[in-house]
């Protein structure tokens, strides 16, 4: 079973989220809490294995829970939720650790699907409203010189697969492109990854995605 808590100020939007969920078999919503620091004390309590984060909340907010939560030892995968795709707050919880974002119009017959991508490790991102995000950062410039550094860094083939994360796609997904074995690709990611000085696939995809924007 996929243990998924829920964590928004609004009862009502946690009532919603743990019905579309309740449709899915293999998941189950262990808890729900309504601000950060409360969200901090249930995964704690509860180990969940996928974490569904409103950012806006008042007191401790998303973004704080989240930077708190990304600290502890195999911290659960955090998904923000956001209402506008261009929030500066998820590009800071994306830098913070979370394996992604979704904003709350997203279909329920799709957050089903989606919390178990999370679950499997990979990114839950749009690329159009990653695009939008980059775009929309104070120190895009900055960021994409830096970028662009790092990745000519990297060897041909580290490339080519950093252009396949910025693409959200899984290991079994690059190994079909690229014509590897998943343990090769694998290996190729946590390499990449220590190169980049990225903590997890979601900062390095933001990161191609950055270099991109230069070309």
């Amino acid at each position: 079973m996929i243990r998924v808590l829920i964590v928004d100020d609004e009862p009502m939007v946690c009532a919603h989220l743990r019905t579309i969920l309740g449709a899915g078999e293999d998941i189950e919503v262990v808890a729900v809490a309504h601000d950060g620091a409360e969200a901090v004390e249930a995964v704690a309590r509860h180990r969940p294995d996928v974490v569904l984060m409103d950012l806006r909340m008042p007191g401790v907010d998303g973004l704080a829970a989240t930077e708190r939560i990304c600290q502890r030892p195999q911290p659960p995968k955090i998904v923000a939720l956001t209402t506008f795709d261009a929030d500066q707050y998820v590009l800071r919880a994306l830098r913070a650790g979370a394996a992604g974002f979704l904003v709350k119009s997203t279909p329920p017959e799709d957050l089903v699907d989606l919390v178990r991508v999370a679950a499997d490790g990979h990114t839950v991102l749009s690329p159009a409203a990653t695009r939008r995000l980059v775009a929309a950062s104070a120190d895009e410039h900055a960021a994409r010189d830096r970028a662009v550094a790092l990745v000519r860094e990297l060897t041909v083939r580290e490339a080519e697969v950093l252009d396949c994360l910025g693409d959200g796609m899984s290991n079994a997904q690059i190994a079909e492109r690229l014509h590897l074995s998943e343990a090769t690709v694998k290996s190729y990611v946590s390499r990449m990854l220590d190169k980049l000085g990225c903590a997890n696939r979601t900062q390095a995809g933001l990161l191609a995605w950055k270099a991109r924007e230069s070309f």
